[in-house]
């Protein structure tokens, strides 16, 4: 069975947990392959997936090969596969753009970003040299001009193309127009986690709906010690980050509420706790006869392993779409593991639709 051939940009620790993911399920067979949601879509199992092309602007990661580049600084995530065969793919020189915000450059070079000295490697170049079929965007949040840069890169290229992090590019009718017309199949936009804040969140939300409790209040807190929380201390590069996640809750509410009631967004950035997101989420509603509930929660997770599981699924599906000829916005297997969706489902029906889409019942 041939390989699933993606190229990567941004080897952080998301792409670390995917990597070690890929090699770690090579000696598992269904019945003990704990943490995936699919053990086969299509004709591939997780490990049939081979990365060809790598991207990144560390001066820790460019020019080594994958292998190596996904252990490297600032990387904190956990290594639950230390055994990684030897890659023959360099990681490549990115164009910085807006990549990395100024205040990166006044922490300790172990967590923040080192800018290589290199010149940009052509992108659309190597993605067609390397044979890619799908191009998956890491870039670090507020990264608005790098992640169009890397849309366009991959139109260009002609693949299809994942987007994990939180610019809407998927989710846009005008790049998805442009999907559309090269027969290239999307997925995006903003990876959730397969149980994390954002999913969890929602779940309780849509049990308040369901049984008939008034949400007056609710506010989801983040904190966590990987470069993620480190860029995110800029806070003007939040925006579609925070209207992402917000955006996830408010679509299973029975009644979208006010700004001033809902609040979502990360806190604050504590580097011991290095890839370990904790989430501190309360929700205050009213039952019967206007009688007041609360629950508040805590939820710990580390947080790269926690994507993984969702984007080997949004990688299979995406290949699923090029095989079928589909172009533009795979609206089932987005609406199940993006926060901002081009369609918002509930979960149970995005789960459904996505079972559709591989057993060739859905469209898209």
């Amino acid at each position: 069975m041939s390989k699933i051939k993606i190229a990567i940009v941004g080897i952080g620790n998301c792409v670390s947990s995917l990597i070690q993911g890929i090699h770690y399920y090579k000696d598992k067979d269904p019945k003990d392959a704990i943490g995936l949601m699919h053990w086969k879509i299509g004709d591939w199992n997780p490990t049939d997936i081979e990365v060809v092309a790598a991207f990144d602007i560390d001066a820790r990661k460019v020019g080594k090969t994958v292998d190596e580049a996904i252990f490297a600084k600032p990387n904190c995530t956990t290594v639950f596969q230390e055994e990684i065969p030897k890659s023959d793919v360099i990681v490549q020189m990115g164009p910085v753009l807006d990549g990395v915000s100024d205040h990166m450059a006044e922490f300790e070079e172990d967590y923040t970003f080192i800018v290589a000295d290199e010149e940009p490697a052509d992108v659309v170049e190597v993605l067609k040299e390397s044979g890619a079929e799908i191009l998956l965007s890491y870039l670090p949040v507020g990264s608005e001009e790098a992640a169009r840069f890397y849309a366009q890169c991959a139109l260009d290229a002609e693949i299809a193309y994942i987007n994990c992090m939180p610019v809407f590019i998927v989710s846009d009718p005008e790049w998805d127009a442009k999907f559309r017309e090269k027969g290239l199949p999307a997925v995006g936009d903003d990876i959730k986690a397969q149980i994390g804040a954002t999913i969890t969140h929602r779940t309780l939300s849509n049990l308040f709906k369901e049984r008939g409790v008034k949400l007056v209040h609710t506010y989801q807190i983040n904190t966590g010690g990987n470069t993620d929380f480190l860029n995110m201390l800029n806070r003007k590069r939040l925006d579609s980050k925070k209207e992402s996640k917000t955006e996830a809750v408010q679509s299973v509410l029975a009644e979208r509420m006010d700004p001033h009631d809902i609040h979502i967004g990360p806190s604050d950035y504590i580097p011991w706790q290095k890839d370990n997101k904790i989430c501190f989420l309360r929700m205050e509603g009213k039952t019967f006869g206007d009688v007041p509930m609360d629950i508040e929660l805590r939820l710990s997770v580390e947080d790269s392993p926690n994507s993984a599981g969702c984007v080997i699924d949004a990688i299979r599906c995406c290949k699923l779409g090029l095989e079928r000829g589909i172009g533009g916005q795979l609206t089932s297997i987005s609406s199940y593991v993006m926060k901002h969706p081009p369609l918002q489902f509930t979960d149970d029906e995005a789960a459904a639709n996505v079972e559709a889409f591989i057993n060739g019942e859905l469209e898209r």
